[in-house]
């Protein structure tokens, strides 16, 4: 096994090094939706895919209109998944179902939302430390400052751009990759 895919796989497996896991792309990472369903991201592959991490409290919050919008204008060449995020200011307490309940009620939300993760830190998703480090999305490294900061994939798994939270999801700096 090369040394990458042993860095790879014990940097998202949390496993040893001796260990023989193949992992090399981002469709190979695990997350479940907010029911724990697991969801697999190589279901996305052919569409772009865009990240947000969210949250119910947080002034940004009014995003999920958009990021609704968005979803609908673009089903067919783009997933959008919410990640709810508590690790900025508290803004995302609720469990589960009242996330849940809060997207559909208040703003109408039908695109895929996950179980509630952690974004930066040592307890990071192995997803956001894919997004987040260029020697794995081989792009470039950022750190998610805040809730609703996005990350945009093509439809190969390649990572094209991150945006901050004050990019509305609607804003030509990301459609203009989907045309």
């Amino acid at each position: 096994m090369n040394p990458f895919k042993i860095f790879a796989a014990t940097l998202f497996s949390g496993s040893k090094p001796d260990e023989k896991i193949d992992l090399q792309t981002l469709y190979e990472i695990n997350i479940n939706d907010l029911s724990g369903k697991p969801i697999h991201l190589k279901a996305f592959e052919g569409k772009h895919i865009l990240f947000v991490n969210v949250a119910s409290k947080c002034g940004f919050t009014p995003q999920y209109k958009e990021l609704q919008e968005l979803h609908e204008a673009y089903k067919n060449k783009l997933a959008v998944i919410g990640f709810p995020c508590n690790q900025f200011g508290g803004q995302e307490p609720g469990k589960a179902k009242d996330i849940e309940t809060f997207c559909e009620v208040n703003y109408g939300v039908k695109f895929l939302i996950t179980e509630k993760i952690e974004v930066k830190g040592k307890n990071q998703h192995p997803l956001y430390r894919w997004l987040t480090n260029k020697s794995i999305n081989g792009l470039k490294n950022s750190t998610v400052k805040w809730n609703f900061q996005k990350y945009l994939v093509d439809d190969k798994g390649n990572l094209v751009d991150y945006f901050f939270s004050n990019t509305s999801p609607m804003s030509s700096k990301i459609t203009k990759h989907l045309k």
